[in-house]
C-alpha cells in the first residue's frame, strides 16, 4: 500500500517539478528517504537556515517560470522563511510552499512543543500563511495531501503567478493510503494545462494607432517584459519605431542600456534622463508594470498626468491597469504576445529619425550614465567605483544580482547594463540578505554563466552562512561586500543623528576562507577589477569568492536620490 510522503514525491515529479530548497525538520524530515530513492531525478538542496532556502525556492521560480519548491517544518517554514515567500507573492514569483502543523502523533490540542495546528495553547501555521500566499490548502488526510499539492502547482503558475502553500498535518506524512470509494486522485497533468488568454486584437490595432500618432511615445517596460523571447521583440519594436523604453526597477536591464532608445530606470532612485523623458511623453504604453508610486515619484503629476498623456496598460492581470492612475485603454494578456502583435502595425516609423534624435538630446541633457565625481578617504573606496568597475568587466555571460541598500541604489541608477535579462534583483519586498541566496538560486539555474553578488555589509552577515551552501553544493558564485561598516542608506538618512546604524568591524574575506571560500580584501579602486577577474579563475575551479571592499562610510545615496 502506498505511503503519503511517497505519494507526494510522485507528485512532486508529476508536476514537473526537479529541485526542493529545504533545512529539514519533523514531517519534512520524515520525506527524506523518499528523495533518497528518486536523487538521479530530483534535486534536494539543504541550506542552512528557512530564510536561504525560501529565497532560493523564489529566485528558482523568479528566473525560470516554474514554481520554486520551499520545505520546511511548520513554525520555521512561516517564521523565518517568510522571507522568501513574502518576496515571491510581492514579485509574483511561482512557488509552493510544502509544510506541516509540527504536531506529534496528533496531539495538537495539548499545545505541546512546537504546535501549530491553531488549537488553545498552539499557533496557526496555516493561518500564517493564508497571509501571504495565493492558496493555501491544509491536509488532514493522505488523499488531501496529494490533491492539495496538485492544487498548489496549479494556483502558483496560474497569472498572476506567487506562492501557493500546502499545510499537511503530521502525522498523515507517514501514514499508508487506503482505497477510497469517494475519493480518487488522478494525474497531476489535467490539473495544470492552462491556455494563456490571447491579448484582443482590436485592442491592440487601436493601441497601434496611439503610438503612431505620438509625438513623444515612451514604453515603460515591467517585470513582465522579463523573459528571454519579450525583451527581444520589445528591442525589435522600440528600434523599429524609436520609441523610447523607460524600465521600472523589476524591468531594469531589459533592453541594451546603451542602445539609442534607453533611457534608464524610472523613479526616486532612477536615472534623471529616465523622469525627464516620462515627463514629457505625450504617450505612455505600460507593459508588464504595476505602475508603483517608487518609480512615479509617488504619484508625481509632473511625471504622470492622465490629463495631458495618453496611457495604455497591457498586464496578464486586468486589475493592475488602472490601479494607480486611470487609463485610455486596457488589454489584458502576456506582454511578448502583444509586442508580437503589434509588429504588424505601423507604430510611426515615418517619425523614427525625429524621436530617436530626441531620446538622444535627453540622454545628453541629463548625463545618462555618467557618474559624478566623487572623492573618498585614503584606503577606501565609493560605490561609483564599484559601478565603474563593473562598467568595465561585466561580460555578456555574467548574471548580476543585487540584494538591497546604497549599493543597490547606485547600481540600478548609474550602470548602464548591455546585455538584456542579465540582472537580478529582489523586487518584491526588496529585503537585507536576499541577495546571497539569489546569486546561490542563480548559479543553479545558469550553471554555465558566472553569478556576481553585490551586497552590503548588513545583508552579507544577515545570510552569510548560504556561502557554506554554495561550497557543499558546488555552486560557485563572486560575492562582492561593499564594507562600510554600517547601515549606510539609513545613517544617510539620519543626517547626522547616527543611533543604531554603525556595526562592529567584520573581515568578510577572513569569514569566507573559514567557509571554505576564497577570501579578497580592496582598499583601492584599481584593485577591485583584478581581484574580480581572480574570482573568475576562482570560479572555473569550483571555488566561490568573496571580495570584501572598504566603502567609505561617508558615501551616501544623496547625490544619486538628487535625480
Amino acid at each position: 500500500m502506498t505511503v503519503t510522503k511517497n505519494a507526494l514525491v510522485k507528485t512532486l515529479l508529476e508536476c514537473g517539478a526537479t529541485h526542493a530548497f529545504t533545512l529539514p525538520g519533523l514531517g519534512i524530515t520524515w520525506t527524506l528517504d523518499e528523495f533518497y530513492e528518486v536523487r538521479d531525478r530530483f534535486r534536494v538542496v539543504l541550506t542552512r537556515s528557512e530564510q536561504t532556502a525560501s529565497v532560493m525556492a523564489q529566485t528558482y521560480g523568479k528566473l525560470t517560470g516554474r514554481p520554486g519548491v520551499f520545505m520546511g517544518q511548520g513554525p520555521f517554514a512561516s517564521t523565518t522563511g517568510a522571507f522568501g515567500i513574502l518576496e515571491a507573492r510581492f514579485a509574483g514569483s511561482p512557488m509552493v510552499v510544502l509544510t506541516d502543523t509540527s504536531c506529534y502523533d496528533g496531539f495538537g490540542m495539548y499545545g505541546v512543543y512546537q504546535t501549530m495546528t491553531g488549537d488553545y495553547g498552539a499557533a496557526d501555521v496555516r493561518t500564517v500563511l493564508g497571509t501571504m500566499t495565493k492558496y493555501c490548502g491544509y491536509a488532514t488526510e493522505p488523499h488531501e495531501a496529494v490533491y492539495g499539492l496538485q492544487l498548489a502547482f496549479k494556483h502558483a503558475q496560474l497569472p498572476r503567478m506567487g506562492p501557493a502553500a500546502l499545510v499537511m498535518k503530521t502525522p498523515i506524512i507517514r501514514r499508508e493510503m487506503p482505497e477510497q470509494t469517494r475519493v480518487k486522485l488522478y494525474p497531476s497533468e489535467g490539473y495544470l494545462r492552462h491556455t494563456p488568454a490571447r491579448p484582443d486584437a482590436a485592442g491592440v490595432a487601436a493601441l497601434a494607432e496611439i503610438v503612431a500618432s505620438a509625438r513623444c511615445p515612451l514604453i515603460v517596460a515591467g517585470q513582465g517584459t522579463q523573459t528571454e523571447g519579450t525583451r527581444a521583440l520589445l528591442d525589435e519594436v522600440s528600434r523599429r519605431a524609436g520609441i523610447a523604453v523607460a524600465t521600472s526597477y523589476n524591468g531594469k536591464g531589459v533592453v541594451d542600456e546603451t542602445g539609442p532608445v534607453a533611457v534608464g530606470m524610472l523613479g526616486t532612485w532612477g536615472s534623471k534622463s529616465a523622469n525627464r523623458m516620462m515627463a514629457r511623453a505625450d504617450m505612455l504604453l505600460v507593459l508588464g508594470a504595476s505602475l508603483g508610486p517608487d518609480y512615479l515619484r509617488f504619484r508625481d503629476e509632473g511625471m504622470i498626468d492622465p490629463n495631458r498623456q495618453r496611457i495604455v496598460h497591457v498586464d496578464v492581470d486586468p486589475r493592475h491597469a488602472g490601479w494607480v492612475v486611470p487609463v485610455e485603454l486596457a488589454i489584458t494578456g502576456d506582454a511578448g504576445d502583444v509586442l508580437q502583435m503589434l509588429q504588424a502595425h505601423d507604430l510611426g516609423e515615418a517619425q523614427r529619425d525625429r524621436r530617436v534624435a530626441a531620446i538622444a538630446a535627453n540622454n545628453a541633457e541629463h548625463g545618462f550614465g555618467v557618474l559624478p565625481g566623487v572623492v573618498t578617504a585614503d584606503g577606501m573606496l565609493h560605490y561609483a567605483d564599484i559601478v565603474r568597475v563593473l562598467d568595465h568587466t561585466l561580460t555578456p555571460n555574467d548574471m548580476l544580482v543585487l540584494d538591497a541598500g546604497n549599493n543597490r541604489i547606485w547600481v540600478t541608477s548609474m550602470l548602464r547594463l548591455r546585455t538584456p535579462g542579465q540582472l537580478v534583483v529582489p523586487g518584491g519586498i526588496g529585503g537585507m540578505g536576499w541577495g546571497l541566496p539569489a546569486a546561490a538560486a542563480t548559479k543553479l539555474v545558469y550553471p554555465e554563466r558566472h553569478a556576481i553578488c553585490l551586497i552590503g555589509d548588513g545583508g552579507a552577515a544577515m545570510t552569510l552562512s548560504t556561502l557554506a551552501t554554495c561550497v557543499q553544493e558546488q555552486l560557485p558564485i563572486t560575492v562582492i561586500v561593499a564594507n562600510n561598516q554600517g547601515l549606510g542608506m539609513v545613517r544617510d538618512n539620519m543626517k547626522g543623528r547616527r543611533i543604531a546604524v554603525d556595526f562592529s568591524p567584520m573581515d568578510f574575506a577572513k569569514l569566507a576562507e573559514g567557509m571554505g571560500c576564497v577570501g579578497i580584501r580592496v582598499n583601492r579602486a584599481d584593485a577591485l577589477g583584478d581581484a574580480i577577474t581572480a574570482a573568475r579563475e576562482a570560479t572555473r575551479q569550483g571555488r566561490t569568492t568573496v571580495i570584501d571592499v572598504a566603502i567609505d562610510p561617508a558615501a551616501s545615496h544623496v547625490p544619486v536620490s538628487d535625480y
